[in-house]
């Protein structure tokens, strides 16, 4: 009994003890701090919460929020089809109503209109816009008989001869549209071409991969030559049309432009060959031509066919070229387009066989063979999904939950946001972005790591600031990004000059008031 009321003493005494010390803080000031205000980026994020249910508010905030690069643009694509008809008609070409595109003169033949017509003709103009882009597709507009994917790709057939006379025009749009979504840096994907010289030589048995290129080498210095002479053209109507050498540049020319060289995987395979070594030899000789790529419906029987042969092609160019890095469409496939076999290697194949360090689209992973191992390969090695939502939904009808970038994210999968062929789809940057939001859910951290993954994972020459992930530690010389050590770093790199960039545009925007 008596240890019992000692205890229970010395508890009081104890307890007693602690109230006074903690009345003593008080009056001497040491009571606990209030609470820190959140950072810009913290506050930032609030505010895209609570504006996340409101499509209109959220377009606001995204137009305005630097997003890194676009990695996964075709230029021939990305031009809308007001401007196609603009330069037809400058140019007073016919136009064919039925199929639409190009024809020949006289305009008042049967089944032809003068473009510079169809400003007075709202209907056939309405048209024209629907026939050269997917307008109105994913509202139910059009013939319902007429799938997505059959829609988008034959928009080319029908504006691209029109489009292919002002080459320089569409590089200028497309920049002006990436300037206009916060974008500042894009890949450009654009065809390789042939010389007539290196045509001749491209035939041949693809079965002997070595024989066909001991052909075709020696004519590469010259086709080379002759590509880089187009693009001098065009980038010096591209900057003359943004007046970029003058005292008041266009935004755009801010915009830093680089370019993929994309052969046409349904053509015979002695030219695909071709013009993927045209594609690595360019690579190797330019600056400006930073990757190369293959492009066409995945889903042609030709395609199809030539699948396997066409990852042995850049197998073997690879060896020769080892630094030439490459982004390949795969995947971009699903259940009922293709029978189920050709889901299960696609994607695998790019990567393993072929070497590339992107996929575009790779929509069938859940398919492929053993698809955790791929996924866990995909992370480890740090071979980064070019995440395209619009062009899928219209394209494939993925969307929302069907989508794979929730798995990518979740398996730790490099993933950015791209536009693909914005014109033709109708979209842009800033509604990819939106869409991540209001179909997949992310949230303004998950938007900032794809910006920052965007350049992190470009072809851009150089080292990054970043000594491991993007958004993680930074290298030693750029802990501080404006510190004399960091701008001599940059310098030399252009990675790391643009991420710099970006980082300074993230600390301007998230110092708004957001209201």
């Amino acid at each position: 009994m008596h240890d019992r009321c000692s205890n229970g003493r010395a508890a009081m005494r104890a307890s007693v003890a602690g109230l006074i010390l903690t009345l003593a803080a008080a009056l001497l000031g040491g009571a606990a701090p209030p609470p820190a205000p959140p950072t810009p980026e913290a506050r930032t994020a609030s505010y895209l919460d609570a504006i996340a249910d409101s499509p209109p508010r959220l377009r606001m905030f995204l137009q305005a929020m630097p997003k890194g690069a676009d990695l996964h643009n075709h230029a021939g694509g990305a031009v809308y089809a007001e401007d196609i008809l603009a330069w037809a008609a400058a140019d007073g070409l016919c136009l064919s109503i039925d199929p639409p595109g190009l024809a020949p003169p006289p305009c008042d033949a049967p089944g032809r209109v003068a473009a510079a017509e169809l400003t007075r003709d709202y209907r056939r103009y309405a048209g024209f816009i629907d026939a050269f882009s997917t307008r109105g597709f994913e509202a139910g507009t059009g013939d319902p008989r007429v799938s997505g994917y059959d829609r988008f790709f034959a928009t080319f057939d029908a504006f691209w001869p029109i489009a292919a006379r002002h080459a320089g025009k569409v590089l200028a749009l497309t920049r002006q549209q990436a300037a206009a979504d916060g974008v500042s840096y894009a890949e450009l994907s654009t065809g390789a071409g042939m010389t007539p010289e290196l045509a001749k030589v491209a035939e041949g048995d693809v079965g002997d991969l070595a024989a066909l290129y001991a052909r075709i080498a020696p004519e590469l210095p010259a086709a080379v030559q002759a590509m880089r002479a187009k693009y001098d053209r065009y980038d010096a109507e591209m900057a003359t049309i943004d007046g970029c050498a003058t005292p008041a540049p266009k935004p755009a020319c801010a915009t830093e432009i680089r370019y993929q060289i994309a052969a046409i995987r349904t053509r015979p395979p002695a030219q695909v060959f071709a013009e993927l070594a045209l594609g690595f030899a360019l690579v190797g000789a330019d600056p400006r031509f930073v990757g190369v790529n293959i492009v066409a419906p995945e889903h042609d029987p030709v395609a199809l066919r030539d699948y396997g042969l066409h990852m042995r092609m850049f197998n073997f160019l690879k060896e020769r070229f080892p630094a030439v890095p490459l982004s390949l469409h795969a995947g971009e496939l699903t259940l009922g387009l293709v029978p189920p076999r050709e889901l299960a290697f696609h994607i695998r194949d790019a990567v393993a066989v072929a070497g590339a360090r992107r996929i575009g689209h790779g929509i069938d992973i859940s398919y492929e063979t053993d698809a955790r191992a791929l996924l866990a390969k995909m992370a480890r090695e740090r071979v980064a999904v070019e995440i395209n939502l619009t062009s899928n939904a219209v394209i494939l009808g993925v969307k929302g939950r069907d989508h794979p970038l929730s798995l990518y994210r979740q398996a730790g999968v490099p993933v950015v946001l791209s536009t693909d062929d914005e014109g033709v789809a109708r979209s842009d940057m800033t509604n990819e972005y939106l869409r991540a939001v209001t179909e997949q859910r992310l949230r303004y951290r998950d938007l900032k790591q794809i910006a920052r993954d965007s350049l992190h994972y470009a072809f851009l020459p150089g080292a990054s600031i970043w000594q491991d992930r993007a958004g993680g530690p930074r290298i030693a010389a750029c802990r501080v990004l404006d510190a004399a050590a960091c701008r001599a770093f940059l310098t030399g790199n252009d990675k790391a000059r643009l991420e710099a960039r970006l980082e300074h545009d993230f600390a301007t925007f998230e110092r708004q008031r957001f209201d």
